[in-house]
């Protein structure tokens, strides 16, 4: 968590937001990252976020099955998704989402958004053209030599 915590600070320093991660596999850190959001002007790239792509680019799979974040920040609804997709075991984290909302990093709105109708949120989503869509659905479903995830 220090090495997290760290990061963020140096984060802070480099220019970018105050947050930092690590993803660790048996004891060991084999991955870290801060928030390059302004840096990179790429609004994904959270610390947990470019955390997660460096610990799959260094096991070589898109899973990390047994390995935990160490996040200076409770996650994000992104980065909490992205932790649930990658197979992240357990999250440990320092600041609440209440601390990030109170010098201005508050996702609150993202969760009441995601309870919403799609047509209903702030960005509305109108379904369309779904019978095309589904062509792909049922080619992966038929796909014999699929990769699960």
């Amino acid at each position: 968590m220090r090495e997290a915590i760290a990061l963020s600070k140096q984060s802070v320093e480099r220019g970018g937001g105050p947050f930092g991660a690590v993803i660790v596999k048996e004891g060991r850190i084999i991955a870290r990252g801060s928030n390059s959001v302004t840096l990179l002007n790429d609004p994904t790239a959270h610390a947990e976020v470019t955390a997660i792509r460096a610990a799959c680019s260094a096991v070589g799979a898109f899973k990390l099955d047994g390995c935990e974040l160490y996040t200076s920040c409770e996650p994000c609804p992104m980065c909490l998704g992205a932790a649930y997709w990658a197979g992240i075991a357990r999250i440990y984290y320092g600041n609440t989402k209440s601390d990030a909302a109170e010098i201005g990093f508050d996702d609150s709105f993202i969760y009441d958004e995601i309870a919403l109708v799609p047509a209903e949120r702030r960005v509305p989503a109108v379904e369309m053209l779904r019978d095309e869509a589904l062509a792909a659905f049922r080619m992966w479903s038929d796909k014999e030599d699929k990769v699960e995830y």
